[in-house]
């Protein structure tokens, strides 16, 4: 009596196979995605959204009071007021011209600093002591010597924001290329790249996702820093009109003030989540994104 064996499956029945499972294992992130959208429709603007809703419901109801919190469209109204009449939009100008010149003058100086250091132990040496001694000094305890040093004009404000955008980008920045993998640097070594080309082609590119990190901590601090500098003999900004509105009461423009510190921290944010995608393209999270 012969044994009958089973015939190994022919290459028809094996690609069959394939095509009828390969579709679930091969792209379990196409569905992970649209379940995500599904529960955040907005992504990270869903949750505020929620919040407002909600708030706007609760202030209906009266469980807010409005003198605590007033609905966000009677902050939304006072917003819409204040640039009707032209108070909104020179304050904005005048906050968005500190920001931007204290964020480049404090990325200019912890860029620098942070290559010099990470590329050589004498701007280790140079640098590191002193950026670390920084990193603890609140911006607050720094900006009465700001006001003893510069008095209270506008260059105090710019040093002030430069301060707390200069320290994160930097410490992030010189941890970023010291930890390039080594294996790469080898690597070029080994293929004949010189120190130049090592730095251009490796230790950059490598520091990118490190350079960025510092970056969103740069802007955030940026902020900070306006609201901290505007609180000084400031006349015209953000700062100026929740001091204004304190002092007359006004709840709901304090509140606007809020909401634009607010904005602008997300839109900060915005900028280096686009610079993220344009920059590490090569990184396989973002391929797959």
């Amino acid at each position: 009596m012969s044994v009958r064996t089973a015939a190994p499956p022919t290459s028809a029945a094996r690609l069959v196979s394939t095509e009828v499972f390969t579709p679930i294992v091969r792209h379990p992130s196409v569905v992970r995605r649209g379940l995500s959208r599904l529960r955040w429709p907005l992504g990270i603007y869903t949750t505020p959204i929620v919040i407002l809703i909600a708030w706007q419901l609760a202030s209906e109801a009266g469980l807010i009071p409005e003198r605590i919190a007033p609905a966000p469209t009677a902050i939304a109204q006072a917003g819409w007021e204040l640039w009707q009449i032209g108070e909104l939009g020179p304050d904005l100008a005048a906050s968005l011209s500190r920001a931007g010149q204290g964020l480049a003058l404090g990325l200019t100086v912890g860029i620098v600093a942070g290559v010099l250091a990470g590329l050589s132990y004498t701007g280790e040496n140079l640098f590191n002591g002193v950026f670390q001694i920084f990193n603890t000094i609140p911006l607050l305890a720094i900006l009465p010597l700001m006001i003893v040093w510069f008095g209270i004009d506008e260059l105090t404000k710019v040093l002030l924001i430069a301060f707390g955008a200069a320290v994160p980008m930097y410490l992030n920045l010189f941890a970023a290329i010291r930890n390039v993998d080594n294996r790469l640097i080898e690597m070029a070594r080994s293929a004949g790249a010189g120190r130049a080309r090592v730095i251009a082609r490796v230790l950059l590119p490598g520091s990118t996702p490190g350079f960025l990190v510092g970056l969103r901590f740069s802007l955030a601090a940026s902020v900070l820093g306006l609201v901290a500098a505007e609180q000084v003999n400031a006349d015209v900004g953000i700062g100026y009109l929740i001091n204004r509105a304190q002092t007359y009461l006004q709840t709901d423009q304090v509140y606007l003030g809020l909401v634009v510190y607010a904005a602008l921290g997300l839109a900060a944010d915005q900028v280096v989540r686009l610079l993220e995608r344009v920059l590490l393209q090569w990184r396989p999270s973002f391929k797959a994104s």
